[in-house]
């Protein structure tokens, strides 16, 4: 649709960004992990990702805005079709954006003829509490959002939304989803967006989450291998490191914590790059009464390190 709505091909993409496993969305990924050894899409340009904590320009934020500007420079024709962006990089680690990113690189992007296209499968639906989506927390609006996850419930829906004149672009093209427009998946988004707002799952993750995270921080004080915590609303997440100094990544002891998170009955995912990450990302409706069980679980998962 951007290629299309733009006339032209370069498309940026972040590193340690993920958005799906099919050939253009592995093309978009931005982890080898989660791309096979396989021949992907041209045109498309990875530039540093503003992780404050990893990131190869630290908290510099106009380092990696400076970034962009060297890509479209020195990689591409110095016309884009656009950039695709999570505002919370779920599989990479849940690194969020820094603030006035988002907007600067939008703006970047726009005047080289590109648009914005924010990823907000994870990040959507008002999981990270403050906004309902996450790009609301940076000043922009993107021509498209990609959506999923959160809008079914765990029913199979996703769907894209589009500033009218980027959607009419494709009005001429062949294009269709076998299942495009099912009324029993759209009943049952609408049903689900419908318990968001009467149930105030909003307002639900925002409390709970932030409780949630002052979990993850006594644990950050209390075991040297948590190097940091991070995210916002139901959207955590702690890094392990084998030394807080160097920050050099703990796979092997996060791959042994993990299997006793499954053990102790927490649903966490391991996550990022160099797979030392550990996600929690539980359901919305997730309850103060679990706080204290939560807690308890993740800290016999940590005993010995």
């Amino acid at each position: 649709m951007a290629q299309t709505f733009t006339r032209n091909i370069d498309m940026l993409a972040l590193r340690n960004a993920y958005h799906g496993a099919t050939i253009g969305a592995q093309s978009l990924t931005g982890i080898s992990g989660f791309r096979h050894n396989i021949p992907l899409l041209g045109g498309i340009h990875h530039v540093a990702n503003p992780d404050p904590y990893r990131g190869v320009f630290g908290d510099d934020t106009a380092a990696y805005l400076a970034e962009i500007d060297r890509t479209i420079l020195y990689a591409t024709s110095g016309r884009l079709a656009g950039m695709i962006v999570e505002p919370v990089q779920g599989y990479g680690g849940i690194v969020e954006l820094p603030p006035g990113y988002l907007k600067a690189a939008a703006d970047k992007v726009r005047a080289h003829g590109g648009i914005l296209i924010v990823d907000e499968v994870q990040s959507g639906f008002g999981r990270t509490g403050d906004t309902f989506w996450a790009f609301e927390a940076h000043g922009v609006v993107p021509e498209i959002v990609v959506m999923a996850k959160g809008i079914g419930n765990g029913f199979p829906l996703g769907a894209v939304v589009a500033e009218r004149g980027v959607a009419e672009s494709l009005a001429k093209k062949f294009f269709f989803n076998t299942y495009g427009a099912s009324p029993v998946s759209c009943a049952a988004g609408r049903a689900v967006l419908r318990v968001i707002d009467e149930e105030k799952l909003q307002q639900n993750s925002k409390i709970v989450g932030a409780a949630l995270k002052e979990v993850l921080l006594r644990l950050h004080q209390k075991y040297e291998i948590v190097g940091e915590v991070r995210g916002r609303g139901l959207m955590l997440a702690i890094e392990l490191v084998t030394d807080r100094r160097t920050r050099a990544p703990a796979t092997d002891a996060a791959a042994d914590i993990f299997e006793r998170t499954r053990e102790h009955g927490l649903v966490v995912s391991k996550s990022g790059a160099n797979r030392n990450i550990l996600r929690m990302v539980p359901p919305m409706c997730l309850g103060m009464a679990d706080v204290a069980a939560v807690a308890g679980a993740m800290d016999r998962c940590f005993q010995g390190y």
